[in-house]
């Protein structure tokens, strides 16, 4: 189903198979605390990083998780990362999550390309039926990018997941299901597919 050369690009992004070899690029734009505070691994340390890393790659080994590295094609530089997890073939159900991008990448328009080229390939070349996100209940700034693709809240699932510094997270969950898809390319991602 995904193939090690699997590239998702518009002018803006390109998404790629993340590699062993993007430890220099991650390491270069992870170093402040705040992109952290709601993400289930602490990457501010090396060593972490190099874990996350490990543990995305035998998890794309395992075929249950295809790990993305973000490019940004304006400025030629590594921007963070995503995933497809959570997969599900029999019942045609994906996860788009792990996301996460340096700073100096947030607020540029980039997530919005990155989640418009995982939805169209989830639903238009997978053919999934179901696109499911999920996050911290405290992360509203995740919360509204979610609500304004047009994902929808389903509910929360209480002391979820084990957090850095042992705090236990409430997660909610939204998704996008395929019968949603043509309408919100229409008019959500209309921006992005007239200058695909």
């Amino acid at each position: 189903m995904f193939d090690e050369e699997l590239i998702l690009e518009n002018k803006i992004v390109k998404l790629r198979l993340l590699k062993s070899d993007d430890f220099d690029d991650f390491l270069q734009i992870s170093n402040e605390s705040s992109i952290w505070e709601y993400f289930t691994s602490d990457l501010i340390y090396e060593e972490n990083i190099k874990m996350w890393i490990d543990e995305a790659l035998g998890q794309y080994k395992m075929k249950s998780r295809y790990p993305f590295t973000i490019i940004d094609k304006v400025l030629h530089r590594t921007a963070g990362s995503t995933s497809y997890g959570n997969i599900s073939r029999r019942d045609k159900r994906i996860e788009i999550g792990w996301t996460w991008l340096g700073k100096k990448f947030q607020g540029s328009g980039i997530n919005k390309h990155c989640k418009f080229l995982l939805l169209q390939y989830a639903f238009e070349v997978l053919d999934f039926e179901r696109v499911e996100f999920k996050t911290d209940v405290l992360n509203l700034q995740a919360r509204k990018a979610l609500e304004k693709i047009g994902a929808v809240e389903e509910g929360v699932l209480r002391s979820h997941t084990l957090m850095p510094h042992n705090r236990r997270r409430d997660t909610i969950f939204y998704s996008i299901l395929k019968n949603e898809w043509q309408e919100l390319k229409k008019s959500v991602f209309k921006d992005i597919v007239v200058g695909y």
